[in-house]
């Protein structure tokens, strides 16, 4: 088994893939660019990696970890379901607000299907994390039960990643996160029980 990289080579690496990935065709990028701009060999990277989508996938995975814990931090002691959904969405725009070369990997120069093919997408903790959230929601008679908790999920999801999208396409023009409450209660009018009470306010 080979030995970790260092600390400092890690950090170089992950500025490198950042910067690289967040900006290039992923198909035109290579180890070698990465090699090059963070000053690691490129058997180096090789070696702990074996190709582009490991290398790349193996940071994703540790920014979203990142990401997880952050959100599972800020939910303790929330209890009341809406207050957590919306927190949970502002936590997101925030996160890719100040990490903006994340967002434009994974919402824009990443493969889709390259990503998904791989055990990182699935993001278990993270998923398990959200759909325990809501499926408690449709219990207890809050959020529509007539689909899946995943489908639910996604029209979360979806408006993160779209507002992202647009937030970049716009020049990056105001604070992403600041719109979390505006655009958190048109999607909570998406998925809430048709005949909640708190539908009619």
């Amino acid at each position: 088994m080979l030995p970790p990289l260092r600390p400092e080579v890690h950090t170089r690496l992950e500025q490198a893939v950042l910067d690289i990935f967040s900006h290039s065709d992923f198909h035109k990028a290579n180890i070698r660019d990465v090699a090059k701009q963070a000053g690691v060999s490129f058997s180096t990277i090789y070696k702990h990696y074996g190709s582009k989508e490991r290398l790349v996938f193996a940071f994703v995975d540790i920014w979203l970890g990142k990401l997880t814990d952050r959100i599972v931090d800020h939910l303790q002691g929330i209890e009341n379901l809406k207050e957590k959904l919306r927190k949970v969405l502002w936590l997101q725009l925030d996160y890719y607000e100040k990490n903006p070369h994340l967002g434009r990997i994974l919402f824009m120069t990443l493969p889709m299907a390259t990503w998904m093919a791989d055990e990182t997408f699935q993001q278990k903790k993270m998923i398990n994390l959200f759909l325990e959230v809501l499926k408690k929601g449709q219990v207890e008679g809050l959020l529509n039960p007539r689909v899946r908790a995943g489908v639910l999920l996604d029209v979360i999801l979806g408006m993160v990643q779209r507002s992202f999208v647009m937030w970049i396409q716009r020049g990056q023009k105001g604070s992403l996160a600041a719109e979390a409450n505006a655009i958190f209660e048109l999607v909570w009018r998406g998925i809430i029980h048709p005949e909640c009470p708190l539908n009619k306010i």
